[in-house]
């Protein structure tokens, strides 16, 4: 695992053993950040169930300007920190552990960007972008990018956030959501 483009670019990313976490495939990572390219530089950036830290390390190497990592596993939070080290983007980042659900009410800030990627056997990622609209995580014109089985029904219109763009890699799925405009469509 590795970063994949900016200015960490080839740096190698440490992983946790087992099972404990699911990193994102090179190919689905790469796909993601072509996608939202523009939006990530300067953005204040939230990714929410961090694992190894790999997708915030991957928007700070293509100029977002911090990343708040949230993750309730210690072993994974210590790899946030040592990935976090490991690329020299310390200063830009910073860890929370704990419950994604009681964090999100605390944060007191808005984020141009939202990574929504749980564990595929919670089934939670609807439940996670709803808290995400309830407290007013999303900025006015940011996006949420949500990391899902494809088999995890997703709905249209979560609160008053909307999906505009699904894409499929194999099982996993990217549900692209923003606060609904009059004249959106989705793009499948």
């Amino acid at each position: 695992m590795q970063v994949i483009a900016g200015i960490a670019k080839g740096r190698k990313l440490k992983s946790l053993p087992g099972l404990a976490t699911r990193p994102i495939l090179a190919r689905i990572k790469k796909s993601l950040f072509d996608i939202i390219r523009i939006p990530v530089i300067e953005a204040a950036f939230l990714d929410l169930y961090a694992g190894t830290g790999a997708v915030g390390v991957e928007a700070l190497s293509r100029g977002a300007k911090t990343v708040v990592f949230i993750e309730k596993e210690p072993g994974a939070i210590r790899v946030i920190r040592e990935n976090l080290q490991l690329t020299r983007f310390s200063d830009q980042g910073q860890v929370l552990q704990g419950n994604v659900f009681d964090l999100l009410q605390r944060l007191g800030k808005s984020y141009n960007i939202v990574f929504v990627g749980p564990p595929y056997k919670l089934g939670v990622t609807k439940d996670t972008i709803a808290t995400i609209d309830k407290y007013q995580v999303l900025a006015k014109d940011g996006l949420v990018v949500a990391q899902h089985h494809f088999k995890e029904p997703m709905e249209i219109k979560v609160g008053n956030l909307f999906m505009y763009r699904q894409e499929r890699y194999g099982d996993t799925r990217l549900s692209f959501y923003r606060k609904e405009k009059s004249d959106d469509t989705i793009i499948r």
